[in-house]
């Protein structure tokens, strides 16, 4: 259940304990709750301080939208796919399988030395790319580099996964998971219209600049919808190449694997969605929509095991659930407090880096993704957990 926590203009309707929640991170929803666009925001038990607005809120604005409330990875989420194959099936050495994806799906700022072929992987390809002379005249010298990411990883906490069902009749199923978003051509636009929105004349007395808003009816709302919206595409189809690839990788190391239909969600998006009877425009920072009946994903950290839930519809969140654990220390202090050794006993049994690149996604800098999921008992029911045995990273 949530508590609601009052001051703002509008009402704070929290999952999360208000007084365990950093104090910079609570200035952030006041601020933004504060905003004269905002009909309501939603704060999820994942979040922590992000630029401008929380990660883990959701943030319904009348007639307007915050480019960087969603950020530069526009339309981040998560893939799930659960195979025909069991705990038993995978080979013994889970490093030649890592390897194998490793060589399927470029990581880090690597991208593809010749662009996909997605035909297969979905329809629309065509009418798709038309739309890229359509967007932002700055970004149009990358559509070469944009054709070579689709269909690779990136760094950060972006991951490819090989995980296990935990407990019940499926226990010990193999699932695959990913986690990414629009590469490089997503943050170009991005920063492009945050720096656009900053210095419009309506933006110039808020409490923090990057709460720049756009408002509807304008010329910059109009372009903004029209690269986020194609940016949007961009990931959900970079996850489906990328689903695709790592199945065949998969398949050539066990003949004969069988895959249900993927699973797909955005958490860093934009929604026209209507509440209360207005219709709003709905920014997931951090957060999935969890609409009745609808399946999502709630990863955890390199180290401690994902979620596969069914959303609940309910209205008081805007239909919306967690993103994931959510970290509870930066990824500075988490490379001051930790070591290489650290991370190679926080991800013991799990085949993965275990280098000083990736002690910032040790899994004792996240929230406990247990206590995440229990917290948001309301917003969504567990259908499965899982617990990866790979994990691949930038």
């Amino acid at each position: 259940m949530f508590t609601t926590v009052e001051g703002s203009r509008v009402p704070i309707r929290m999952w999360a304990n208000p007084r365990e929640v950093e104090q910079a991170a609570m200035q952030q929803l006041r601020n933004i709750a504060d905003l004269p666009w905002v009909h309501g925001v939603a704060v999820m038990p994942d979040v922590h301080l992000g630029k401008g607005a929380t990660v883990g809120s959701v943030i319904a604005m009348r007639d307007a939208v915050s480019p960087s409330a969603v950020g530069v990875d526009i339309g981040c989420g998560m893939s799930a796919v659960r195979t025909s194959l069991t705990a038993t099936d995978l080979p013994d050495d889970l490093s030649r399988l890592r390897r194998r994806i490793e060589a399927a799906v470029p990581v880090g700022f690597s991208m593809h030395e010749t662009p996909v072929d997605p035909r297969g992987v979905d329809s629309g390809w065509d009418r798709f790319w038309d739309g890229f002379s359509s967007l932002h005249p700055d970004v149009q010298n990358r559509r070469e580099r944009a054709l070579a990411q689709m269909g690779s990883l990136g760094g950060g906490n972006h991951f490819i996964e090989v995980c296990l069902e935990q407990g019940g009749p499926d226990a010990g199923r193999v699932w695959l998971m990913l986690h990414s978003g629009s590469r490089n051509i997503g943050k170009e636009l991005a920063e492009r219209h945050i720096e656009i929105a900053k210095k419009l004349p309506h933006n110039a007395d808020l409490p923090d600049r990057e709460l720049a808003v756009f408002v509807a009816d304008t010329p910059q709302m109009r372009h903004y919808r029209r690269d986020l919206f194609w940016a949007q595409e961009y990931a959900r189809r970079n996850r489906a190449v990328m689903v695709s690839l790592v199945q065949k990788a998969l398949a050539d190391t066990v003949p004969g694997t069988r895959f249900d239909e993927p699973i797909s969600c955005h958490h860093n998006y934009v929604s026209e969605e209507t509440y209360d009877g207005v219709d709003v425009l709905v920014t997931r920072k951090g957060a999935i929509r969890a609409g009745s009946g609808e399946l999502g994903i709630i990863p955890g950290s390199m180290g401690t095991g994902s979620y596969i839930v069914r959303g609940l519809g309910n209205a008081e969140s805007f239909t919306s659930a967690s993103h994931g654990a959510g970290r509870r220390m930066s990824r500075t202090k988490a490379r001051k407090a930790f070591t290489e050794r650290d991370l190679a006993a926080q991800t013991e049994g799990v085949e993965c880096r275990k280098d000083a690149g990736v002690v910032d996604e040790i899994p004792a800098a996240y929230k406990d993704i247990n206590a995440v999921i229990e917290a948001q008992s309301d917003l969504v029911e567990v259908v499965a957990h899982l617990k990866q045995v790979v994990c691949v990273k930038g």
